[in-house]
C-alpha cells in the first residue's frame, strides 16, 4: 500500500533572504516566511492530511504550526528531517566562501558531495537519514497523506536518494524547493514516484 508525501521546505527565513546557508542554525522566518506558513495552513484545510512531520529546526515548526492548527494534529518532530550541518558556511553565501577559498568553492559546484563544505556534514550520510525518516513515516501511515515539513538541500538529496538520481547531480537536477510549496512523493515498499515538484498551495 503507497503513502503520499508532501514534502514542503520551510517558510523564508532572514537568512534566506540574503541566500545564506542556514543549515543547522536556528534562524527565525521573515514576515513572508509567516505569509508562506500561514497559506500553507489554508492549503491543509481545503486538503486535508493524515499527519504531520517536521524538523526540530524552529523554522520547519512554525511553517507547520498553521497547518496543525487547521487540522488539530499534533506534529512529530523528527530529528533526522534537520537541514545538513554546512560547516564553515553556515551563516555565510557561496560567493563570500569563493572569495576565500575559491578552488573549493569551484569543487563545491562542480560536484558538492564529492566536495562538501570544510566541516560541514557528509551529504551521503544526510541522505540516508533523511530518505530513512520518510520511509519511517510511510510505514507509519500506509494509505495516508502525510505532510514532511524540512529543508531545502535535505530534501533534494533525499529525492535524489529515493529516485535513483546520483547525489552529486542534486544541485542540477533540483535547483531550488521554492518555500512552503509541495512536492508530491508516492512511497511504495522500495519504490518511490515523483508527482509533482514546487507545487503552488494557494489553490
Amino acid at each position: 500500500m503507497s503513502t503520499t508525501l508532501l514534502l514542503a521546505r520551510h517558510g523564508q527565513t532572514v537568512w534566506h533572504a540574503e541566500n545564506r546557508y542556514a543549515g543547522v542554525s536556528d534562524v527565525a522566518l521573515t514576515d513572508e516566511g509567516r505569509r508562506q506558513a500561514r497559506q500553507l495552513g489554508e492549503w491543509a484545510a481545503r486538503h486535508p492530511v493524515d499527519a504531520i512531520r517536521t524538523s526540530t529546526l524552529s523554522r520547519a515548526i512554525e511553517t507547520a504550526a498553521p497547518a496543525c492548527a487547521a487540522l488539530g494534529l499534533t506534529p512529530h518532530r523528527d530529528p533526522e528531517l534537520r537541514e545538513c550541518d554546512f560547516g564553515v558556511v553556515e551563516g555565510r553565501t557561496l560567493t563570500e566562501f569563493g572569495l576565500e577559498h575559491p578552488e573549493a568553492a569551484l569543487d563545491f559546484a562542480d560536484d558538492p558531495v564529492a566536495h562538501p563544505f570544510p566541516e560541514a556534514e557528509d551529504p551521503r550520510s544526510a541522505a540516508m537519514r533523511g530518505a530513512d525518516a520518510l520511509r519511517r513515516a510511510a510505514r507509519a501511515h500506509e494509505g495516508e497523506r502525510v505532510l514532511v515539513v524540512a529543508h531545502n538541500t535535505l530534501l533534494r538529496l533525499v529525492l535524489c536518494e529515493l529516485l535513483g538520481i546520483p547525489l552529486g547531480d542534486y544541485r542540477r537536477v533540483f535547483p531550488r524547493l521554492r518555500n512552503a510549496a509541495l512536492t508530491e512523493l508516492c512511497l511504495s515498499g522500495d519504490t518511490a514516484s515523483l508527482l509533482g515538484l514546487n507545487l503552488p498551495t494557494d489553490r
